[in-house]
C-alpha cells in the first residue's frame, strides 16, 4: 500500500509540474527578427543578412530574398494573425510555433494571447 502511495504522489507531482508546459504548447515563443527569412518564414540557428530600406532592417536568407525585400514593399508586410492588422516585419514582434511556423504580430500582448490553430486533417 505504501508503494501505491508513493506512485500516486510522484504520478501527481508529474502532472502538476507538466501542466505549464502542456498549457504553453499552444502558444508561439518570441524569436530574433535577425534569426528570420522574412520571405520564406524560415528560422536559422544563425544571424542573416539584412537590407536597410527607410532606416528600417529586413533580413532574408539568400540575395534574392534581400532583393525581394529591397524593391517590393508588400514583401514588407505581414498581417498579425491575432488582430488581423497590417504589421511590418521590420517593427513586428516575431513568434514561432512548436512546428516551425512564425508569425509577425503588431506588439508583445498579442503575441502572448495567440493560440495556435488546431491542424485541420488531410484526406478526409
Amino acid at each position: 500500500m505504501q508503494y501505491l502511495n508513493r506512485v500516486f504522489a510522484v504520478l501527481v507531482l508529474i502532472a502538476l509540474v507538466s501542466l505549464p508546459v502542456l498549457a504553453a504548447s499552444d502558444g508561439v515563443k518570441q524569436v530574433n527578427s535577425k534569426n528570420i527569412c522574412f520571405i520564406n518564414k524560415t528560422r536559422f540557428n544563425h544571424n542573416l543578412k539584412s537590407v536597410e530600406v527607410d532606416g528600417k532592417k529586413y533580413y532574408g536568407c539568400c540575395p534574392d530574398c534581400l532583393a525581394k525585400l529591397k524593391d517590393d514593399a508588400s514583401s514588407r508586410m505581414d498581417v498579425d494573425p491575432l488582430s488581423g492588422k497590417q504589421v511590418d516585419k521590420a517593427t513586428a514582434v516575431i513568434g514561432v510555433d512548436k512546428n516551425g511556423k512564425i508569425y509577425f504580430f503588431e506588439n508583445i500582448e498579442n503575441l502572448k494571447k495567440f493560440k495556435v490553430p488546431a491542424a485541420v486533417p488531410t484526406g478526409l
